[in-house]
């Protein structure tokens, strides 16, 4: 069976834009061994263009046009459902140039939809408080992705899920999240791949968004053991012998193009 790959980045490839051992020569044989690729990132503080350019740093052989992003994601979504509507996006980076056919404001006032990207400095309380607000006024608040936490080289961070858990309790609604682990972001991956979902691998250190999200759409998950990964929390899916469990648990990257030639029966 002919297999393709979905790679996370951040906690597989690198952490704070250093490559992990091995993930260079581990990204390179499988390119060589030719497997169909796409990055599928959670990532908001970056674009396309510079997420390339930074894996290219690390040594990584990476074009823009192989990542796909959850601002990326969104910016389709929205143009496609809120057509010509003014759009607000809180964010802690710089991502205007992946949020095409979207018209952006700075304005909150002006928002007819509100935007939520990745958590950072700019999450204040009068922003978030803000959203509410507007959340509460009916206006239609879409998240990038609903991620609890991301990896850095000084530990976890807490990202927009933390805070997207208290706006649906506050508000009474769920804020629909389009980046992993919704079938959105991994059906538009599958379909750039040309393959159909129980073909494509998708590699991640995140349990839920990354391996168990991507296994509720029909893709095959590998669980890598970096980045944020904690076993104490897959020992407790073991202990339910009924809940999902990641199909496959390897130490790093570095073992993928190892695993890959067993699934593909080579």
């Amino acid at each position: 069976m002919g297999l393709g790959l979905l790679l996370d980045i951040d906690g597989v490839l690198v952490t704070s834009w250093k490559a992990l051992p091995g993930a260079v020569e581990a990204v390179s044989r499988l390119a060589d061994r030719g497997y169909p690729r796409m990055f599928l990132t959670n990532t908001t503080s970056r674009s396309r263009n510079e997420i390339a350019e930074l894996l290219r740093g690390c040594g990584f052989e990476v074009d823009p046009d192989e990542i796909l992003t959850a601002a990326a994601l969104t910016a389709e979504y929205v143009a496609a459902q809120f057509p010509g509507k003014r759009v607000w996006v809180l964010n802690q980076g710089r991502i205007a140039e992946d949020m095409t056919g979207v018209e952006l404001t700075d304005e909150p006032s002006e928002a007819e939809v509100v935007v939520l990207g990745g958590a950072g400095p700019v999450f204040t309380h009068a922003a978030l408080s803000k959203v509410l607000e507007l959340l509460l006024d009916g206006i239609p608040v879409i998240a990038m992705h609903r991620s609890m936490t991301w990896s850095t080289a000084e530990g976890l961070s807490i990202d927009t899920g933390v805070y997207l858990e208290g706006l649906d309790k506050a508000s009474g609604r769920k804020i629909k999240a389009i980046g992993k682990p919704s079938p959105l972001g991994f059906r538009a991956a599958t379909d750039l791949l040309g393959l159909e979902p129980n073909q494509v691998v998708m590699v991640g250190d995140d349990m839920h968004n990354d391996v168990l999200g991507a296994q509720a759409s029909a893709l095959i998950g590998v669980l890598v053991r970096t980045g944020k990964f904690r076993e104490e929390a897959l020992e407790a899916l073991q202990r339910d012998e009924f809940g999902p469990y990641p199909d496959h648990v390897i130490d790093s990257v570095a073992d993928l193009p190892e695993l890959m030639e067993k699934l593909s029966g080579n």
